[in-house]
């Protein structure tokens, strides 16, 4: 037992790793029970996927939540004056681990298009970016300069700062914490009434970033108190002898940094004006915006595109390439339709009258492959790349609808109409 807590101490990220993965198997296992037990004759291979899962299942679901319980515990100890063992490396992981999650999470999970603000036309279930492209300089300012006051903070002595820089330090990570909360209240949504609670995910990095900075400054606030001080005083002005008092109080350090977060957010707004920012970057970063809790705009509707067909996502590249002919309807949506995708669908639709059953083991092998397929495919050279790939099927196609139909082109163009065709005519 002695040699375990010992193990801990000394190697505090080599804990964090083996408990992940541990940890991973463990809730990659249960999950996946059900599964187990149901093909008993299959068991000891399932079984190894599942355990090789695990490692990659820890980083994603459990890392976070255990480099949150680390923080805390080195609050904690902080607050204690008795610095936890390698706290900075859990710092760093929270800080860049956090950050990419973050933005894979909301990438993905959220399918935001980072480029596209609020006047673009989308398609399916994309959306917008939440913070106004004409912004983001500013908010990516605020961040690094959070950043970096984390950093002057936690590897530079007190001895070597003067007190005011240690608050303008604090103020620079008070303000990347706001923006961090409100990028946080932005984006996520909880709905307790629904078992998928994934957003509280998002709650993990501004917890941490809080954690962090409360400890930082109790660090400082340490080292300030320990230091032998030999403060001279200036008896001729009774105000600059006031200031010097309050300033090198440290217990008033953090009350200060509230204080001097304005003008320093002020200093920040001049710099970047000359950079071609608007003065009102810092709010108009999350009211310009569409999709998201603090917008103000009203974005143009999505057009929707059947992702489960490749033809109907290459309608979805360059015009010049793809050259799309018209809106249709599939399933009730709207769609973009090209001569591609009506041809394809033309020749679907002979081969289900003329061999069923070929038909169905086509449409089988497509719907298996197709859609992940088609997921893959989200922005416009890619559609452009699928669209030139489908080329000489298309003219197969063709050349199979002229073979057997006695008016192909009607056939051709009545695709995706919403109505039942009449071909004779």
């Amino acid at each position: 037992m002695e040699k375990g807590k010992m193990f801990v101490k000394k190697h505090p990220i080599w804990t964090l790793i083996i408990t992940t993965v541990l940890l991973g198997i463990v809730l990659s296992i249960s999950v996946n029970l059900s599964i187990l037990s149901s093909d008993i004759s299959d068991a000891i291979s399932v079984l190894l996927s599942f355990i090789m899962l695990g490692p990659v299942i820890g980083a994603m679901f459990i890392m976070p939540v255990l480099i949150l319980i680390a923080e805390f515990i080195g609050l904690v100890c902080e607050g204690r004056n008795n610095q936890m063992t390698g706290i900075r490396i859990f710092d760093i992981i929270a800080i860049t681990i956090g950050s990419l999650y973050e933005f894979l999470y909301i990438s993905f999970m959220k399918n935001v298009e980072w480029s596209a603000d609020w006047g673009k036309q989308l398609s399916n279930a994309s959306t917008h970016t939440p913070i106004y492209s004409k912004a983001a300089v500013t908010i990516s300012i605020i961040f690094i300069l959070a950043i970096v006051g984390y950093f002057i903070l936690q590897y530079v002595h007190m001895e070597n700062m003067a007190p005011l820089v240690v608050v303008f330090a604090i103020s620079a990570m008070y303000l990347g914490i706001i923006q961090l909360i409100i990028l946080t209240v932005q984006v996520i949504e909880l709905d307790f009434t629904k078992a998928d609670l994934m957003d509280l995910y998002l709650l993990i990095l501004p917890a941490c970033s809080v954690i962090i900075a409360a400890r930082t400054i109790l660090k400082k606030i340490h080292e300030w108190n320990e230091m032998n001080k030999e403060m001279g005083k200036i008896e001729e002005e009774p105000i600059l002898t006031f200031s010097e008092r309050i300033i090198e109080n440290a217990k008033l350090w953090p009350l200060i940094a509230v204080l001097l977060m304005l003008p320093l957010l002020g200093i920040l707004i001049m710099i970047l004006v000359l950079f071609g920012q608007a003065p009102d970057s810092v709010i108009k970063a999350w009211t310009e915006t569409s999709d998201w809790a603090l917008s103000q705009k009203q974005s143009p509707p999505n057009i929707y595109y059947d992702e489960h067909y490749l033809c109907t996502v290459a309608a979805g590249g360059h015009r010049k390439i793809v050259k799309p002919l018209r809106k249709g309807v599939r399933h009730g949506h709207e769609v973009i339709v090209n001569r591609q995708l009506c041809i394809a669908n033309a020749f679907e639709e002979i081969i289900q009258e003329k061999t069923p059953r070929f038909h169905r083991a086509v449409r089988s092998f497509y719907d298996r492959y197709g859609f992940p397929l088609a997921k893959m495919i989200r922005n416009k050279w890619q559609a452009d790349v699928v669209y030139v790939i489908m080329k000489p099927l298309e003219w197969i196609f063709l050349l199979v609808l002229y073979s057997v139909d006695v008016h192909p082109e009607n056939r051709i163009a009545v695709q995706y109409m919403g109505k039942v065709p009449d071909y004779r005519r």
